[in-house]
């Protein structure tokens, strides 16, 4: 579904990705991880479009997008549910789950508002609150159901589990297991190493803008140098 080659990216004469190889297939969920500088919110927002490569090329759904606006990619089915949330405060909880269908699922905008109350119960008896005063795991929860109301074929997760507790980071990933098993592919951004790859099915760490591993995420669980990077093993 998605192919990502010898990818270049950065901010203005700053290249923050040199080189990354990257693919996603049909109903997969592939986590890339990294810590906070890796370079993974650059690739996040390179493949949504919002800032342009500066080399290598990406493909999506057989198509050729290197270089491709956000609002082609969103056009596309490649919807980003970005890091912090970046919900709207002063909208209410409906009114922000609509929005996300101002692109993309405007048609299915009902069955879509069935669907995120089906995965996240807890927003249907919030709907008439304003989005500023939910919880943060409720304001996480609000984020994705957005993005699914844009009927995504692929979507990005850029730091779920960020600033939550350890209980709603469970509960987080859980759901992230769900969607993953009506067959949704994800893209899973985090730095929540070992939870990433207990749900993945293939996993990338990204390391100063290079690819330092790959593969089945059930390999990756085991190996040395991950747990010596991110457990001081």
């Amino acid at each position: 579904m998605l192919e990502i080659r010898a990818l270049e990216a950065g901010y203005g004469s700053v290249r923050v990705l040199h080189g990354v190889d990257l693919d996603v297939g049909e109903g997969e969920i592939v986590a890339l991880l990294g810590s906070n500088g890796a370079g993974k919110s650059t690739l996040n927002n390179t493949l949504s479009g919002i800032i342009r490569p500066l080399g290598g090329a990406i493909r999506f759904d057989g198509r050729d997008v290197t270089g491709a606006t956000s609002v082609k990619m969103v056009d596309l089915g490649v919807i980003q549910v970005p890091e912090g949330r970046r919900i709207f405060p002063n909208l209410t909880v409906r009114e922000n789950l609509e929005l996300g269908s101002y692109r993309r699922g405007r048609e299915g905008r009902a069955a879509g508002i069935e669907r995120v109350v089906a995965v996240f119960p807890r927003l249907s008896e919030r709907f008439g609150q304003f989005a500023g005063t939910l919880s943060g795991g409720e304001q996480q929860m609000l984020a994705i159901g957005r993005g699914l109301m844009a009927q995504p074929k692929l979507l990005i997760l850029d730091e779920p589990s960020l600033g939550l507790s350890p209980l709603l980071v469970e509960e987080m990933f859980s759901l992230i297991r769900d969607l993953h098993g009506e067959g949704l592919s994800i893209l899973l951004v985090e730095q929540n190493v070992f939870q990433s790859l207990e749900i993945a099915d293939r996993a990338y760490v990204l390391e100063n803008g290079l690819i330092a591993l790959q593969g089945p995420a059930e390999e990756l669980v085991e190996d040395e140098g991950l747990k010596k990077s991110y457990l001081g093993m």
